[in-house]
């Protein structure tokens, strides 16, 4: 029997990561039909959406609130609701002074995260309108908030989220255009472009996924005595060079942090030195203005560190020949609308954080010191 093996492949996060093309077209097939939402999957969410005042605060750790930032960002820009994230342990002990008329969203990819429920349950007793994000459609924060949108990555077995980061990345993208659409900040046809392209997403990744691992087998190949990384990314991709930090620290025990790039010179730079990669999120969006001002910021700062000597790994638009030329190694991704990049571009750096691992020889699915849920603080 094969059940406890995720044959073909060594390992479950490794399978787990070759899953997400089938994990997202699930998500796309419940939520949208055609270029409009279901009513039926995604009515609680939009009456949810259409309570809010002025002000949603996301209560989520780990993983998931990475998640939150990538949320943040979009809900903002797509329907002009202010967007607070906080850590959920913190969350718990603010003054209910400080989050009087604000919705809550809490994300989690268990349902069962001890503060990720302790602040969901703060906001209940507060009288908070609350939506849970959860990859499990009946746990306890799918049940106890007001409206729930769960994730359809179904059951991971490996500890480091994978697929379902990226489905928790799909529906608050969905999320976020309900909100523009409740809130009349979005016409019918350019949400309905936006939905077409959600729906071509599975077959891009599925199509780029092999020659990404073959890239960063290689690449942490080059990598494998290297002990600490520093991750960079503007705007959306802030979040995901979080991520990308967060996968190597848990599945590689290697020092890694997440910053945004334009942060490096303001203290971080001293650490970079030979044996210390920066791995640079340069992806762009050519059809929005505000990306390719990210993207040239990016790029000036990539000139700087090659002046700097120093190592860098770039994850940048298929045919990028100016990032290619900079970095030490590139990884490629076909371009797409910006929050879509953001979920394209983080399958490489998950890919990334497994191969470093087994270069080290560590039991990627079962990392030392943690568990799939945390169910105490």
């Amino acid at each position: 029997m094969t059940v406890n093996n995720p044959y073909p492949f060594a390992h479950w996060m490794l399978r787990e990561i070759y899953e997400q093309p089938g994990t997202l077209s699930a998500t796309v097939d419940h939520y949208v039909q055609g270029d409009v939402f279901q009513v039926d999957t995604c009515a609680s969410a939009l009456v949810w959406l259409a309570s809010i005042q002025s002000k949603l605060v996301i209560a989520a750790s780990g993983s998931s609130r990475h998640a939150g930032l990538f949320a943040e960002l979009l809900i903002e820009d797509l329907s002009g609701i202010a967007v607070d994230v906080e850590y959920a342990s913190e969350y718990c002990y603010r003054s209910e002074k400080s989050l009087t008329d604000a919705a809550v969203m809490v994300i989690s990819q268990s349902g069962e995260t001890a503060d990720t429920l302790a602040a969901l349950r703060k906001a209940n007793l507060a009288g908070h309108a609350t939506l849970a994000i959860t990859n499990v459609e009946d746990s306890t924060m799918a049940r106890e908030a007001t409206a729930s949108l769960p994730t359809l990555a179904g059951r991971e077995r490996a500890v480091p989220a994978t697929k379902s980061f990226t489905a928790q990345l799909l529906n608050l993208y969905l999320l976020a255009l309900m909100s523009a659409e409740v809130r009349a900040a979005i016409d019918s046809t350019e949400l309905g472009a936006r939905l077409s392209e959600v729906a071509q997403l599975p077959a891009k990744i599925e199509k780029q996924l092999k020659g990404w691992d073959d890239a960063m087998r290689e690449v942490a190949g080059h990598y494998r005595a290297a002990k600490n990384f520093l991750f960079l990314g503007r705007g959306l991709h802030y979040s995901i060079a979080r991520e990308g930090a967060l996968k190597l620290k848990e599945s590689a025990y290697l020092h890694a942090e997440g910053y945004p790039s334009g942060e490096l010179k303001h203290g971080p730079n001293a650490l970079v030195a030979e044996g210390t990669p920066l791995v640079m999120i340069a992806t762009v969006d050519r059809s929005d203005v505000d990306s390719q001002l990210r993207y040239e910021k990016v790029v000036q700062l990539m000139r700087d560190m090659r002046a700097q000597g120093a190592s860098v790994l770039a994850i940048a638009n298929l045919g990028d020949d100016a990032v290619g030329e900079l970095a030490s190694h590139t990884v490629y991704v076909e371009e797409c609308r910006e929050a879509l990049l953001a979920i394209c571009e983080v399958i490489p750096l998950q890919l990334l954080a497994s191969w470093m691992a087994v270069n080290n020889g560590i039991d990627v699915d079962h990392p030392r010191n943690l568990t799939k849920a945390v169910l105490a603080e």
